[in-house]
């Protein structure tokens, strides 16, 4: 411990006690932020890996304003490599971002004798990414699968078509514009949280036998691709 809080060989030394208040700060707040995005996003679209993104980027962030110390050269540095980075390979994924970022600190760490900070910065940044991934942090099941049939009934009826699904479902939520009185046909589409996902045969089944109801299909929640 003696040689972790004295190794910082840099021009300006840094306090390891705020260097880990610092990291735990940016982590609490980066996840009070993904969790209210967890609640309050509504689109179709939903990335687990940018939630995640979005616990881990604001401690590297973090890290980096510890270890440029309004160090100019460092900073330019830093952009020169992360520019070749990016030059030299495409990353499609935020968490894949995340982790270049995460081992560019690290050697900047290094490089400028701020050993305490590289090594706390590790242990850190390795300590969230593993507790993102063990539990499946940002993961959400609000529903098991997409429901889409087409009604060619009166729209006066289509609580027929709720009642069946009710049955069926713990949660049912329209996402098609719905039937309107003077359509003689529509299509509808369903997200449906399953009461018994084993059960998912018997409902289509009861669908298709059902006079009004054509072209039933389905894709579960696991086949649906983050965007």
């Amino acid at each position: 411990m003696d040689w972790l809080f004295r190794s910082d060989y840099a021009l300006a030394p840094v306090s390891v006690p705020l260097v880990l208040l610092g990291l735990l700060l940016a982590f609490l707040s980066g996840q009070l932020l993904a969790w209210v995005y967890m609640l309050t996003h509504t689109g179709i679209s939903y990335s687990r890996s940018f939630v995640n993104s979005l616990v881990v980027i604001p401690v590297l962030v973090s890290a980096v304003m510890m270890v440029l110390s309004n160090n100019l050269v460092t900073a330019f540095g830093m952009m020169a490599v992360f520019a070749i980075v990016r030059f030299r390979n495409i990353l499609r994924d935020t968490l894949d971002t995340s982790y270049i970022l995460a081992v560019l600190v690290i050697g900047m760490a290094s490089g400028t004798q701020r050993y305490p900070v590289a090594v706390l910065v590790t242990t850190v940044v390795a300590g969230i990414f593993l507790y993102l991934w063990y539990p499946s942090f940002g993961s959400r099941h609000r529903h098991d699968v997409i429901l889409h049939l087409t009604w060619d009934r009166p729209a006066g009826e289509l609580r027929d078509l709720t009642s069946l699904l009710w049955r069926y479902s713990s949660r049912t939520a329209a996402i098609s514009p719905g039937a309107d009185p003077g359509e003689e046909e529509v299509d509808l589409s369903y997200r449906l949280l399953l009461r018994n996902p084993a059960a998912l045969p018997d409902l289509l089944s009861e669908l298709r036998g059902t006079p009004g109801v054509s072209d039933v299909s389905t894709l579960r929640a696991e086949d649906e691709s983050e965007v």
